[in-house]
């Protein structure tokens, strides 16, 4: 249901209102201050003040708390690589959600195509992309303990932060499925036992407004609540041609959308805490656009711009990307719904700590998309429910923790029922035949022929070839995921110096997929070029020969009368055992080190697209009923890491300054790389990927009033292949690296650096600066690693200036996201139906990075 703009800022004044009204009546007998944390694992209780600030006077590295391990901690007794960013860093660097939480963290590289949904982390260069939904996440994504199934799933406002924790290498141990990458691990403020209200007002440049507020305090004296709400609006990025339509909206890359969340915290006893967490989130939005990068190169120059123009369309220049004018006669309206209730309880029994989860999840997106990104009508994606997908998952984990003497111990279990509902539909457009026409009547004959199809090359004998307009292919995938793991992590404290950690999860993994997919148009086209080919095989060779170079583009799967009324049932079962052994020891109160090996798994799964043959392998002969026949099995295979690390944290200058550094060495088997060859996305089992490299970060607080974070990934991320290994790869997905290429989106060196600095003005004011930067070098966008889809070295900053009182009751912030207004390139892509002859000289498109935005906030607390 969508909320009107209107009730949605009449909700945040409500909220801020209602807030300062129980403030003014409370603050006589309500002392001001969080909750003493507790002491044991995790419990859900308010934060200790340390975790709010990043340079509170007299703070220093002890007050850096992290879960990783599923226990309160302080960072530095954590033998992981851990990168955390209080909430205080979170505010001042303007971060509000994942994408952003990317200018804090080396080594996480965040990524979105086609729509918000389609969003990719990656650490160390590994991740998975988003655009498949039978993919899972490389890169786990918790929030306050809830696993996320994929990761676009996860994006979007974090509401009001407590912290982020960014955990580096194989962790699905202890948190859950997948992982093989890392885990990015969201932890939410608590209800607090104190009234108070806080709010925040933002208007920037590209028309862009909005804000969020937030009530909490005690019903009772063991009840809490808080209540949080954000809306926020901004206009699109680009400007754009939509030709004769039928797309009428002219910007694109929009924001609109609004979130509400609540939370309860019951003290039901000193021994059992329950924390209630309802949300949903909804987004209406044009999103997101492509922009030309390079024009077709061979076997002439601009062959397929010249034929988009021949047409009346236009596709843009690709020499000016970053002009932000895009082309486009379809919409690309998208609608996100995501929504969820957990209940967690912690319960203080016997020797330890019982901790349950339970929760569930409803997340929806819908809409679609010009397919070749030019006012053209050839192809494209209809923004309605035929393209759409939603996942509804139910999960609960179970753990029991505490110490015995010098062991402590961790025991428990999971489980996730997950339903994928997936719709695809891929459609022509009343300009695709003659499109074609032109486009093989220029490569076969040497001249374009806009009837060519019809009447040309001997077609007569079947009636020619003809796509009617608005049809194509319609897809509906229905998958049921069960997971059940049984997992443990303990620690033996053999000295005051020296500890053993081991830990282990046996996870099983039973999917199974119903595939229904049909042809609007019956896939006719295809069908008559296939059979033009049988006749001419042995009437016309030469005909023949010329007819089999543009056969494999007529019956690609979307078009292939192989699928009409096409139904297909698999299932797989896995099981696997992970698990993670460490060695800890700590020298004296300022200096550990440790060495850590860990196994990691990611479960296979099925490819939630058409899939047949490639033609030219053995068996798929051009014209043979191969090419149109869909292959039943579209499963791949497990991808599992084996992960070992030694590094080191460091205490310096009186514990104001941390340094922790890591060598580590991952070898990848069954890599799941996912490739998108301009229509269809291919997924492959990679035998071999090996990362490798150094991880450093450090938090200094200097002084008082100064403070620095910041680190330096180096990660050496390469495929590892035979010979045969690489021809196989480059037949089935057009990869144009070579055996030791260095992955895609997988920057060598990555550093992160910001700083804050606080100054009194006079007895009552105070400023407050921050400035952050991130650089990656360079890097290619794209899984077949095309030259052409390079992103050079970059760096990206941001910088906030907020002046208000030193009692923090208001703040008046001016601000610059992307300050210097960096030109980037997220992901480049082969542009459809104009990579021919090959993706090596075809055309390319690209997402960009978003271009300088800044504004005033204006922040309110009492």
């Amino acid at each position: 249901m969508k909320v009107p703009s209107e009730l949605r800022f009449a909700l945040s004044t409500a909220a801020l209102v209602i807030g300062v009204q129980a403030t003014g009546a409370s603050a006589q007998s309500t002392p001001r201050g969080p909750v003493a944390p507790d002491a044991g694992p995790q419990r859900p209780v308010a934060a200790p003040p340390s975790s709010n600030a990043a340079a509170l006077p007299g703070q220093n590295v002890d007050d850096i708390i992290v879960t990783a391990q599923k226990r309160s901690q302080s960072l530095q007794n954590v033998p992981i690589v851990v990168t955390t960013v209080t909430k205080q860093l979170l505010q001042d660097s303007g971060v509000k959600d994942i994408k952003d939480l990317a200018l804090l963290a080396p080594g996480l590289l965040v990524t979105s195509t086609s729509s918000e949904a389609s969003t990719t982390a990656r650490i160390r260069g590994i991740g998975t992309v988003g655009d498949n939904p039978g993919l899972e996440s490389s890169v786990g994504v918790v929030i306050d303990g809830v696993y996320r199934s994929r990761n676009g799933v996860g994006f979007g406002d974090l509401g009001d932060v407590e912290r982020i924790e960014v955990l580096k290498g194989p962790q699905g141990t202890l948190f859950g499925k997948s992982a093989t990458a890392g885990v990015i691990n969201i932890i939410t403020a608590l209800p607090q036992f104190k009234f108070g209200t806080n709010a925040e007002f933002t208007a920037s440049n590209y028309g862009g407004f909005g804000g969020a507020a937030e009530v909490t305090g005690p019903l009772s004296d063991k009840l809490a609540v808080s209540l949080y709400f954000a809306d926020r609006q901004r206009d699109g990025f680009f400007n754009v041609n939509t030709g004769a339509g039928p797309r009428a909206d002219t910007r694109d890359t929009d924001r609109n959308f609004y979130t509400g969340r609540a939370q309860i915290l019951y003290k039901a006893t000193d021994a059992l805490t329950l924390r209630l967490i309802g949300d949903i989130s909804h987004r209406s939005e044009n999103c997101c656009i492509a922009v030309i990068t390079r024009a077709s190169q061979a076997p002439a120059p601009n062959l397929a711009q010249n034929i988009v123009a021949a047409l009346g369309g236009n596709d843009g220049n690709p020499t000016r990307p970053y002009d932000r004018t895009a082309y486009s006669n379809w919409p690309d309206h998208q609608t996100i719904v995501d929504k969820g209730v957990s209940l967690q309880a912690d319960w203080t029994v016997g020797p330890g700590s019982l901790t349950s989860i339970t929760a569930y999840r409803d997340w929806k997106t819908r809409g679609g998309f010009d397919a070749d990104f030019s006012t053209a009508d050839i192809d494209y994606l209809p923004d309605d429910d035929r393209n759409s997908s939603q996942f509804r998952t139910f999960s609960q984990e179970l753990r029991y923790a505490g110490t015995a003497g010098k062991l402590d111990y961790l025991v428990g279990g999971f489980y996730s029922h997950e339903r994928l509902r997936q719709n695809t539909a891929v459609l022509v457009g009343s300009q695709f035949t003659p499109y074609l026409s032109l486009l093989f009547s220029s490569l076969v004959e040497g001249h374009p022929d806009p009837t060519f199809l019809r009447t040309g090359l001997t077609f007569p004998f079947v009636g020619g070839v003809n796509y009617a307009a608005n049809s194509g292919g319609v897809d509906r995938y229905r998958q049921t995921d069960d997971t059940y793991a049984i997992f443990t992590d303990n620690t033996l404290h053999l000295s005051d110096k020296f500890s053993l950690q081991g830990g282990a999860r046996l996870n099983f993994d039973d999917k199974s997929l119903d595939q229904t997919s049909t042809n609007i148009g019956g896939g006719a086209g295809c069908g008559a070029a296939n059979a033009a080919f049988g006749i001419l095989n042995g009437a016309n060779p030469t005909a023949a020969a010329q007819l089999a170079s543009v056969n494999e583009t007529m019956c690609l799967p979307f078009l292939s009368p192989g699928y009409n009324n096409f139904t297909n049932q698999q299932k797989e079962s896995e099981t696997a055992l992970t698990g993670t052994v460490k060695a800890v020891y700590r020298f004296d109160r300022n200096l550990l080190v440790y060495a850590s090996y860990a196994r990691g798994y990611k479960a296979g799964g099925f490819n939630l697209d058409r899939v047949q043959c490639t033609v030219g392998e053995p068996g798929c002969a051009v014209g043979s009923a191969a090419v149109i026949t869909p292959i039943r099995n579209t499963k791949f295979g497990r991808e599992t890491n084996n992960s070992f690390e030694l590094g080191e944290k460091a205490t310096l200058f009186n514990r104001k300054l941390l340094f922790n550094v890591s060598l580590f060495y991952q070898r990848y088997a069954g890599f799941q790389l996912n490739s998108f060859n301009g229509l269809v996305f291919v997924v492959d089992s990679i035998p071999h990927v090996v990362s490798k490299g150094i991880d450093t970060d450090f938090v200094w607080f200097a002084t008082p009033r100064l403070s620095f974070q910041g680190g330096l990934t180096i990660a050496d991320t390469r495929y590892d292949l035979t010979t045969s290994e690489l021809a196989g790869l480059k037949l089935r997905t057009g990869f144009q690296g070579g055996q030791y290429s260095r992955l895609s989106l997988a920057p060598l060196y990555s550093a992160s650096l910001s700083g804050t600095y606080t100054q009194d003005l006079g007895d009552t004011y105070k400023a407050r600066f921050t400035m952050g930067a991130k650089y990656s070098s360079r890097y290619n966008t794209g899984s077949d690693l095309d030259p052409g889809k390079t992103q050079k070295g970059y760096i990206v900053s941001n910088i906030r200036l907020g002046i208000g009182p030193r009692n923090d009751r208001w703040s008046l912030e001016g601000w610059a996201d992307n300050l210097f207004d960096t030109n980037y390139k997220q992901v480049t892509f082969d542009s459809g139906f104009q990579n021919v002859p090959t993706n090596a000289t075809g055309t390319l498109d690209a997402f960009l990075g978003a271009p300088r935005t800044y504004g005033l906030t204006l922040r309110v607390e009492y």
